[in-house]
């Protein structure tokens, strides 16, 4: 058995080194070394050896599987380099090919709306001020004169976090956090995201908000009607007509709502309008005397007015946008339609 051993061993040497590529050889181990292979077969011949003999006879099976095996991953490796070698010499690098194109980034459409509102506004004088999103119930009802039975407080409409915390539903916490921190007088507007239980073609549970407040010792309707006027004439067209329409809001006293005549329609009636000629742009009013009580500053000598819109609204009528819900998708085929405005 012991010659026979050695004579399998010789072949398989032989047969492992004349192999000519990685596939040939594997075949050949397996021929050799395999579970069905000659050695392994000649192997199961030990169990017809005496006990005592056995070890000695593993022994030299083991040395000469060993050897076998060594000899496999010495050629392996060598026909893995000739291989990688010959591959390298068919395969060509054309560098004359051009790259492959990078995309272009570019913000969020609602993102430029509410950059280029700061830039409109900057020649004014307004600072940026920014706050939480989750705020506590003074400075998102309270300080604002929002008292405990108003509507807005029901849970249908508020994302309660507790009893004493809400998602805002308006930037005008921020209002009240710079009466509380900055020296008078101040111009600042305050964008960002606000939320409420709200959701279908023209709503979204999140949507962003931009908020002026200007205070000063001498500030009348006069001043809110100029800004305003000179910022929607900016950003749509000086052709741009702008109405006051009387309304409520806790914080402020006397209140308004102002529209911008239709720019696709100019004032004859679509459906965008909804027949009226007009549309919709957001709240204002002068400061409520109560908020600067709140906020501790004498009500006798200051004066101001703060306003707010909704940006999704600007984006619908600048971009012709049908539903709100699209901005919210992230799909790609929409998004890159935006590039500035």
């Amino acid at each position: 058995m012991k010659q026979k051993a050695q004579s399998i061993f010789e072949k398989a040497k032989e047969s492992l080194s004349s192999a000519k590529d990685l596939k040939i050889l594997y075949d050949r181990k397996v021929l050799y070394l395999g579970k069905k292979g000659e050695l392994s077969l000649l192997m199961k011949n030990l169990k017809n050896i005496p006990l005592e003999e056995r070890p000695q006879w593993g022994q030299f099976f083991n040395k000469l599987r060993s050897d076998l095996e060594e000899i496999y991953l010495k050629k392996q490796e060598e026909l893995s380099h000739k291989e990688l070698s010959e591959r390298i010499k068919k395969e060509k690098l054309d560098l004359s090919l051009s790259g492959p194109r990078l995309l272009n980034g570019s913000l969020h459409p609602i993102s430029l709306i509410i950059n280029h509102i700061m830039e409109l506004f900057k020649p004014l004088g307004y600072s940026v001020q920014t706050g939480p999103f989750v705020e506590s119930d003074w400075y998102n009802f309270e300080a604002l004169n929002i008292p405990p039975f108003h509507p807005s407080r029901d849970l249908q409409d508020t994302f309660y976090i507790n009893d004493d915390h809400v998602l805002r539903t308006h930037t005008s916490p921020v209002q009240i956090r710079v009466l509380e921190k900055e020296s008078l007088p101040i111009a600042v507007l305050a964008p960002g995201s606000v939320f409420r239980c709200d959701s279908d073609i023209s709503h979204s549970p999140m949507f962003h908000q931009v908020e002026g407040l200007f205070v000063d010792t001498k500030v009348s309707f006069a001043d809110l009607k100029g800004t305003l006027s000179f910022f929607l004439k900016q950003l749509f067209s000086p052709e741009t007509k702008i109405r006051f329409r009387p309304s409520y809001f806790p914080f402020t006293e006397p209140s308004a709502e102002y529209d911008i005549s239709c720019p696709f329609c100019k004032e004859k009636g679509c459906s965008i309008c909804k027949r009226s000629g007009w549309i919709e742009i957001g709240g204002c009013g002068l400061v409520h005397p109560k908020v600067f009580e709140f906020t501790k500053h004498d009500k006798n000598k200051w004066q101001g007015f703060a306003f707010g819109l909704g940006v999704e609204r600007i984006a619908i009528i600048l971009y012709g946008v049908p539903d709100i819900r699209l901005f919210f998708e992230n799909d790609m085929r929409f998004l890159k339609q935006f590039k500035s405005l």
